[in-house]
């Protein structure tokens, strides 16, 4: 069901702060027709810590009724209380949604025997296959891979994960080592086609937001081997790919999106639109 290139898709906003809905089918619809192979919604770049309970709700029931079957989605249901997160997987309507994404416990910093725990009491909870998602640089503690692969053979319903360690030994060993039903997928859009060539299944995007048919042929030409040519569209977006996260995300992207007439570039606190010298390294570039 999940391969190749999904979209972590954001959240556009009006002026007002209000979620700019129209931008949003507008968005979907540039997704479905430039070649993304599934969505990830209600993630980081959604900028979901700020959406209220019913505006994620509203958000899941207007993406699940825009995309109408075309792509499948995974949806974000994670957090740092085992319990909380279960509570929220029995007491969502997951109609139309085919798997959650859960992010590795932040703040708390537990131990790989909690994390362990954590996921697998998750995974045997949820209606839905899980994938998890590993991103040091955010929950202020690394997933290793002794501790995925532990998760990937103990609990079938756990079918992927989103590796943004940036630790490409320890994304080997996954890749490696992992049972045959569990993918990895790369959280770095800079190291997507590294991760390919290792027998990574694809990608989970930010640029693809705004940048789809281009990202979207990249990646599809690495899914076909054609590693040379998937190389030469890399090189050329290499620029962009930092431009993306130096001053925050989604604040790159969205900039890069306003340039191009897809949204307005606003975003809710505490995050901030990219700073100007970002803006017109962003523009200069595309």
């Amino acid at each position: 069901m999940f391969s190749g290139l999904g979209t972590a898709l954001l959240t556009p906003f009006c002026e007002n702060g209000d979620i700019d809905y129209d931008a949003l089918s507008r968005i979907i619809e540039c997704q479905i027709a430039g070649g993304a192979d599934f969505l990830c919604i209600l993630a980081t770049t959604a900028e979901t810590p700020t959406l209220t309970l019913r505006e994620k709700a509203e958000l899941r029931s207007f993406i699940t009724r825009q995309v109408r079957g075309r792509l499948p989605i995974v949806a974000g249901c994670g957090g740092n209380s085992t319990r909380a997160v279960c509570e929220e997987l029995s007491a969502t309507d997951w109609k139309d949604i085919d798997a959650i994404l859960s992010v590795v416990p932040y703040y708390n910093k537990p131990s790989q025997e909690g994390l362990f725990q954590h996921f697998t009491t998750i995974g045997k909870a949820s209606p839905l296959p899980v994938m998890l998602y590993n991103v040091p640089s955010r929950t202020g503690v690394n997933m290793t891979a002794d501790t995925t692969l532990r998760i990937a053979r103990e609990c079938e319903n756990v079918i992927a994960i989103k590796e943004a360690s940036g630790d490409m030994e320890q994304i080997r060993r996954i890749i490696e080592q992992c049972p045959e039903h569990f993918k990895v997928f790369s959280g770095d859009d800079a190291l997507a086609l590294d991760i390919m060539r290792m027998g990574g299944e694809g990608v989970i995007s930010v640029i693809a937001n705004g940048m789809i048919r281009e990202f979207a042929k990249m990646i599809h030409l690495a899914q076909e081997g054609q590693f040379e040519d998937a190389t030469s569209i890399n090189s050329r977006f290499a620029p962009l790919y930092p431009l993306m996260f130096c001053d925050g995300n989604p604040a790159g992207i969205k900039a890069l999106m306003s340039q191009k007439g897809m949204l307005g570039n606003t975003l809710r606190l505490p995050l901030v639109t990219a700073t100007q010298q970002t803006q017109q390294k962003i523009q200069e570039l595309i």
